[in-house]
């Protein structure tokens, strides 16, 4: 029986844009991945300085994402449990249900991780799918910060190339609230959702 590989992005989805689906894309390509599961996050404790969309919406949003993506799926894994939500807790409670996992990953979440909950159970109990840009670590090298305070590391990223997008949801609300153009930002069915519910206003 062959063991499924599955790869999971985080994040708030705030809104979901088309560089979150391109880097699932090339995660499951570069790693040969079954499935690439999507989890917005609760209550982003590292977010609590700005407004977020409430939890329905951008889970209303993910969805309509990835509608069409056979290899994909969204959990509300973090969205059902109260008060904030921790990377590592999650991937806890997703590894125990067996098979081989990926923590999908930018660099600047790389650099970040020192501040996260115990990162060190994060590379334990899944490995990193590294998302790297063009330019990005081309020596290879992992922030001092990060090795010193998650040991091992380097043995537990896999890398992931990753076309160079400049596309953020900060913009992409910005956007709506101006009533600027959002077309091949994101997905036609993301901004119904975003007109539907009257989002970014």
């Amino acid at each position: 029986m062959t063991t499924r590989r599955i790869g999971v992005l985080g994040g708030t989805f705030d809104p979901p844009h088309i560089a979150h689906l391109v880097l699932a894309a090339n995660a499951r390509h570069d790693l040969a991945l079954d499935e690439v599961c999507f989890i917005p996050a609760g209550q982003p404790y590292r977010k609590v300085n700005r407004d977020v969309a409430p939890a329905e919406a951008r889970l209303a949003m993910l969805r309509a994402a990835v509608a069409d993506l056979p290899w994909a799926a969204v959990s509300t894994i973090e969205l059902e449990r109260d008060g904030p939500t921790y990377t590592t807790d999650t991937l806890e409670l997703l590894t125990a249900e067996g098979g081989d996992w990926w923590f999908i990953l930018g660099t600047d979440a790389l650099a970040d991780l020192p501040h996260w909950r115990d990162p060190a159970r994060i590379v334990e109990v899944a490995r990193l799918a590294l998302a790297l840009r063009p330019g990005e670590f081309e020596n290879g090298d992992i922030p001092p910060g990060t090795l010193a305070a998650v040991p091992g590391i380097r043995d537990r990223i896999d890398r992931v190339r990753m076309p160079l997008l400049e596309i953020s949801s900060t913009d992409l609300r910005i956007r709506v609230a101006e009533e600027r153009p959002t077309d091949y930002l994101i997905t036609p069915p993301v901004r119904a959702v975003i007109d539907q519910l009257g989002l970014y206003r």
